[in-house]
């Protein structure tokens, strides 16, 4: 019997792309084998996003194409998950009546359904049926011996609620995974020749703070790092009220930690940030950062701002420029605003900076970043650096990342994914450098 095939879809963050892979470990384990293309699929497995509206968009544009799909191919299985579904059980009725063609729909981070779906008899559920593991491997078969680097969620939703942010409402509230459960899947990760893993959360920092009696983040960033076969440990996102200096100490000073945070500060006027519910003050971001910087003076320090939150002016906006001009992060994520349904600011503040505005402050911030990092990659040529392969393209060109997460691209090299080598940077531009191999 030929075994019936799957194609796996995500769009979003890294906690989106780590379920999309529980899944299609589960799928594996059950029998199905992954196919690049979507038309030569048995079962199509969409993971979504709606932090941003842009995000929505590409998915309903997706679901257009697999609705075509569907009416040529009736058994076409389709299962939908991640936060256009949500978790909360009451929509699901909805979601029924709204796409009809989807056979499976699965909460974040919850594979559920899908298993429920394939045990009960699942039109192209293999005779084998699904293995009785209460839950799959951290990474399907696939991938094992090919994937490098991994992520490997440890606190799932979030119950800060920032006024703009539509996580606690279609992923839950925070919940902490087991470090016993935690540390088992990064030895199997391990095992199976990954190399590098991110610990994921909304809020990382908060880890077991929900849990009495559980190790801290810290204590759980030096268990993993202690994982025979892993060479390199980040984390990410983190919240600015809850950096503590126990976890800046364990980056300092522990091997395999690499010296990166990933820091949002999302605005850079104090007004913006109390109307955002983010808790802390431009002055509480800047002395974080140079307390970091001080502790690890390689460090890397990414951020990210919105442009266009409900009544951010001109000068707020200067004040966003300013402030990342004074901390001069490695990398901003830029987003514009969009109202997402359900937070406070869709529900209670206008959106009043006009679109065309939010595009021209995003364009300004972007060009002002592109030209700081242009003048701040400069001194990096002719250095040698420590790079983590991960891929090779077709060229054979080599692409991997620093400890400190700037993106390498080696040139004559032979290097294996995986491998750690050495590279002196022969071009530096603001984004990406290129290296030799030493």
């Amino acid at each position: 019997m030929t075994a019936p095939t799957y194609n796996l879809w995500t769009i979003g963050c890294q906690m989106n792309e780590a379920d999309g892979l529980r899944a299609a470990a589960l799928l594996e384990a059950a029998g199905y084998r992954p196919v690049p293309h979507a038309r030569a699929a048995d079962l199509l497995l969409l993971n979504t996003c709606v932090v941003r509206q842009q995000a929505e968009d590409k998915i309903h544009s997706r679901l257009k194409f697999v609705v075509e799909l569907k009416h040529r191919n009736p058994a076409l299985a389709v299962v939908l998950m991640g936060c256009l579904v949500g978790k909360n059980a009451r929509e699901l009725p909805a979601l029924r009546q709204r796409f009809p063609f989807v056979d499976v729909f699965l909460p974040p981070s919850d594979l559920g359904p899908l298993r429920d779906y394939l045990q009960t008899g699942g039109r192209i559920v293999p005779a084998a049926g699904v293995s009785e593991e209460p839950a799959p491997p951290p990474l399907p078969d696939s991938q094992t011996g090919r994937a490098v680097v991994a992520h490997l969620p440890v606190v799932l939703g979030c119950s800060h609620a920032c006024t703009y942010c539509v996580i606690p409402y279609r992923r839950g509230g925070e919940r902490s995974r087991p470090a016993d459960e935690i540390l088992a899947e990064a030895r199997v990760l391990a095992a199976r020749g990954v190399r590098e893993v991110f610990l994921l959360g909304q809020i990382v920092d908060r880890y077991g703070l929900d849990r009495p009696g559980e190790i801290l983040l810290p204590e759980l960033l030096r268990r993993v790092a202690a994982v025979p076969g892993l060479v390199r440990v980040r984390f990410l996102t983190s919240h600015p009220r809850w950096v503590t200096d126990e976890l800046v100490a364990a980056v300092a000073g522990t091997p395999g930690l690499c010296p990166y945070f990933e820091i949002p500060v999302q605005a850079g006027a104090d007004a913006v940030l109390a109307a955002m519910r983010r808790g802390y003050t431009v002055a509480d971001y800047e002395a974080l950062v140079a307390k970091i910087r001080a502790a690890i003076p390689l460090v890397g320090v990414s951020t990210d701002v919105i442009v266009g939150f409900p009544g951010e002016t001109a000068d707020q906006f200067e004040a966003s420029m300013a402030l990342m001009r004074r901390i001069d992060p490695d990398m901003i994520r830029i987003a514009k605003y969009s109202p997402r349904p359900l937070t406070y600011s869709a529900r209670h503040l206008a959106d009043d900076v006009p679109e065309a505005e939010k595009e021209r402050r995003r364009v300004a911030m972007e060009a002002q970043l592109r030209a700081r990092l242009t003048e701040k990659n400069a001194p990096l040529l002719g250095q040698t650096v420590e790079v983590l392969v991960e891929t090779i393209e077709t060229s054979g060109r080599r692409h991997g990342r620093t400890p400190d997460y700037k993106p390498v691209f080696i040139d004559r090299s032979a290097a294996a994914p995986g491998d750690l080598v050495r590279a002196r940077i022969v071009w530096a531009g603001p984004f990406s450098l290129i290296a030799e191999a030493v």
